[in-house]
Formats: C-alpha cells, sequence, structure tokens
C-alpha cells in the first residue's frame, strides 16, 4: 500500500466495485452519492470514506459532481430501460443458441454506452449476437464475460449469516480465498458449509485467517507428539477460539488443555514434516 495524500474511497452503486477519488472542493461526507468519471462514462457512486493508503497502481479518479435530482432521475429512468433490454437480450441469446447466462444489462449515466454481463462455463462466440444488439439498441454495445463472484456482487442478497454478501458490502476487493484457510481455522469441509451463494468459498473465511495463522505458527503442528505427565501424546487440535488443545493419549483417550500449556515453537522448522514425530516436554497440571 502506498501512503500519501488524503482520498475518497467510493463505490459504484450498479456493480459495487470500489474506486478511489480525488477529493472535491465542495464538502463531502460518507453516504453521499457522487456522480464519478470512468473509462466507459460518467456513473454513480457512493462515498464509503477517506484512506490515505491505496492499493499500488490503482488509479486515482475525479468526482464530476455531487449526484442531483436530474442524475438520480436519470438513473431511475436507465434502470426502466435495463429491464427491458435484459428481457430483449435473454430472448436474443435463445435466438442465437448460445449456452452463457445473462446476469445483468448496465446503462451509463450519460446513455453512450451499455454493458451486459454474463457467465458461461466456456468461451462464446458472441460476435453475431453483439452485432444484432447494436442494431436494436442503437448504442456502443459491450459483452463481458465475469465469474460467480463477480455475478454475487452484482445481483447482491442476503448470506448464510443473515447479513448482505460480503463482495457487495464490505470487500473493496475479491481477494482470492484458499480451501487451506478453512483448514487452519478447523472448520468441516463440508462445501455446503463453507460455500457462498456464489458456489465459491465463503468471502469471510480470508478475514480472521492471518490472526489463526499468527497463534498456530507459535505451537507445534497437529500431529505432533509431545510428552505429557510421563506419557507419549498426540496434539491433534488446536482451537484458537476456546485457546485449547486436544491431546490423544496412546489409549486413544482424548484430553484437553489449555493452549498456554503447550510449549511456543522455538524454530519454525519443528513445524515441517520431519519433526512431527520429535517428543517435546509438556508442562505438567498442577
Amino acid at each position: 500500500m502506498d501512503e500519501q495524500k488524503e482520498i475518497i474511497i467510493a463505490k459504484i452503486e450498479y456493480n459495487w466495485e470500489a474506486c478511489f477519488l480525488e477529493i472535491p472542493e465542495f464538502p463531502i461526507k460518507r453516504g453521499d452519492k457522487v456522480v464519478i468519471e470512468t473509462q466507459n462514462g460518467p456513473e454513480i457512486a457512493t462515498v464509503s470514506g477517506i484512506t490515505r493508503s491505496t492499493p499500488n497502481g490503482a488509479d486515482i479518479g475525479k468526482i464530476i459532481r455531487a449526484c442531483t435530482e436530474e442524475d438520480m432521475k436519470k438513473r431511475e429512468e436507465n434502470i426502466k430501460r435495463e429491464e427491458e433490454a435484459f428481457d430483449i437480450t435473454r430472448d436474443k441469446i435463445k435466438k442465437h443458441n448460445l449456452d452463457m447466462k445473462l446476469v445483468s444489462v448496465h446503462y451509463f449515466l450519460d446513455e453512450n454506452k451499455i454493458i451486459f454481463n454474463f457467465t458461461a462455463d466456456e468461451r462464446v462466440d458472441f460476435r453475431e449476437l453483439v452485432k444484432d444488439l447494436a442494431s436494436v439498441f442503437k448504442k456502443r454495445i459491450e459483452l463481458r464475460q465475469i465469474g460467480a463472484r463477480d455475478e454475487a456482487k452484482i445481483t447482491k442478497g442476503t448470506g448464510i449469516c443473515g447479513r448482505r454478501f460480503c463482495c457487495a458490502s464490505v470487500k473493496n476487493e475479491l481477494a482470492p480465498v484458499t480451501i487451506k484457510m478453512a483448514k487452519d481455522q478447523n472448520l468441516t469441509l463440508n462445501s455446503s458449509k463453507i460455500s457462498g451463494a456464489c458456489g465459491r468459498l465463503l468471502c469471510c473465511l480470508a478475514y480472521e485467517h492471518e490472526a489463526y495463522r499468527e497463534v498456530k505458527k507459535r505451537y507445534p503442528s497437529e500431529g505432533t507428539t509431545l510428552d505429557y505427565e510421563e506419557q507419549k501424546v498426540t496434539l491433534t487440535e488446536i482451537n484458537i477460539l476456546k485457546m485449547v488443545a486436544t491431546l490423544r493419549t496412546e489409549d486413544e483417550i482424548n484430553i484437553q488443555v489449555p493452549l498456554e500449556r503447550i510449549p511456543h515453537v522455538v524454530e519454525d522448522t519443528i513445524r515441517s514434516e520431519n519433526k512431527k514425530d520429535e517428543n517435546i516436554p509438556l508442562e505438567k497440571s498442577s
């Protein structure tokens, strides 16, 4: 992240994409709606806040003006156009027998360009479709293939937690989420429990992953053999939320002890696979 002057963070309303903008000459606060300039044309965005840190290489845009009643009226008119265009486009897709799913149609504020977002399992040859749509709408046309997570970001909705999708509310960008994050948090690997409505891994798995990783790297890895009260035990689980460790004796009996009684790892090499069988003394209970 680059440290620099204060920058406005705003999110484009139709797809909730984060953008970074210069502070305008007029007063502005969180929640204000503004018209910003994008590569494709003017858009309405909602101000999220102010920051001094922006991603490396991020473009810093400009706010054209505070959103007016005329702008909001135009946006309402465009929404109606988008609904009509959606039905027309879906029929055109069927006519051309294309294996693609239309997600959204978006008119820019100046109506000079229309973006059609769609998903598909494979690349789609939509050249004839573009010609057909251009002849109908008489506008600049762009068909954009997006992924499942971007689809959820555009369509929005409510997650299993009862809150709005992270991708459409709190996240500035869609960062990678891996199955290792679920494993590090000792979560069940049942896909129905760790996947969002988009079918991909839950965005929230990434929120606390760093904290889990920092705590776990202080201790021997799960599977390590320890000495506990004059017997060998195996560290089978580290529960970060409860701050307890589960030990399994040679008689297959599970014992739970406070995590603070597990010796800290001095060197990262102790966590490697070739150290799992090393006996590490464990503090006895008083």
